[in-house]
């Protein structure tokens, strides 16, 4: 079969969305682990900044610096920090997931 720009985005949605089931169970558990703990620290955290109340014009924009620096600073594939990376960005969506679901509990 010749190899299209249909077949070749075609062949990349595939692996996006199989490319999970594909995957060793050690990145499988590594991936989830790292999301629960993202959102375990950062439910937690988001608890006991809304239960203080100081410091928030310093505390959010710190954060969203941290979130940013990690979406920016992504090494090459074949690096040996993209492994470190990778489990840091897991953790960065659970914090993120964390964040937006104490939001919609807070109706804001």
């Amino acid at each position: 079969m010749q190899k299209t720009k249909f077949s070749k985005i075609n062949d990349q949605f595939n692996n996006l969305l199989i490319g999970f089931l594909s995957s060793s169970w050690k990145s499988k558990s590594i991936n989830l682990i790292s999301v629960l703990t993202g959102y375990f620290l950062f439910a937690n955290f988001v608890t006991k900044f809304i239960s203080e109340g100081r410091n928030e014009l310093i505390m959010v924009p710190i954060i969203i610096l941290i979130i940013e620096l990690i979406i920016r600073t992504r090494p090459p594939v074949d690096s040996s920090l993209f492994k470190l990376w990778t489990i840091v960005d897991k953790v960065r969506i659970g914090a993120t997931y964390a964040v937006i679901l104490e939001a919609f509990k807070l109706g804001s």
